[in-house]
């Protein structure tokens, strides 16, 4: 399953506002709000919370990866955030996030679930790839960028 499947560039944000954990997932989730899947925006950042109680998913260099199962949802949908500044979101290396990638999953989805999050991460070592990431001048361009990156993992 392919990244831009589940990506859409409603769900993208430039250059994120927020300057918390807790903040940078509420905006996050908001985006999902522009699509036409439909849920309880509290829930899923609940969801997301008990999840980061378990270990931070700020997976170092840079990158975090918050994900969670919520009842009720179609099918698996992505987010996308970036933070040229930076946000304390507890990583493992104790580092500034800049990108964010938000994965949300119907509650019984295991085994999808784990292949997402793999996919994301295996695309998200390529160093030049994050650069990318970090340099483009709009969402469009961000799209396009994992876009080209999801084609070719």
């Amino acid at each position: 399953m392919k990244i831009t499947d589940m990506l859409r560039k409603e769900y993208m944000i430039e250059r994120l506002l927020a300057r918390g954990k807790t903040a940078v997932l509420e905006e996050m989730v908001a985006q999902f709000q522009r699509g036409p899947e439909t849920f309880s925006e509290p829930e899923m950042v609940r969801v997301l919370l008990e999840r980061e109680k378990l270990g931070s998913t700020g997976i170092g260099e840079g990158i975090a990866i918050p994900h969670g199962k919520l009842e009720g949802l179609e099918g698996m949908i992505v987010a996308f955030g970036r933070s040229p500044e930076g946000i304390d979101f507890e990583a493992m290396d104790g580092k500034p996030v800049h990108l964010f990638f938000m994965l949300m999953a119907p509650e019984n989805s295991t085994g999808q679930h784990l292949k997402v999050l793999a996919r994301i991460s295996r695309m998200l070592k390529d160093g030049d790839f994050r650069q990318q990431l970090l340099d483009a001048g709009s969402v469009d361009q961000l799209y396009r960028i994992i876009a080209d990156k999801d084609d070719r993992c």
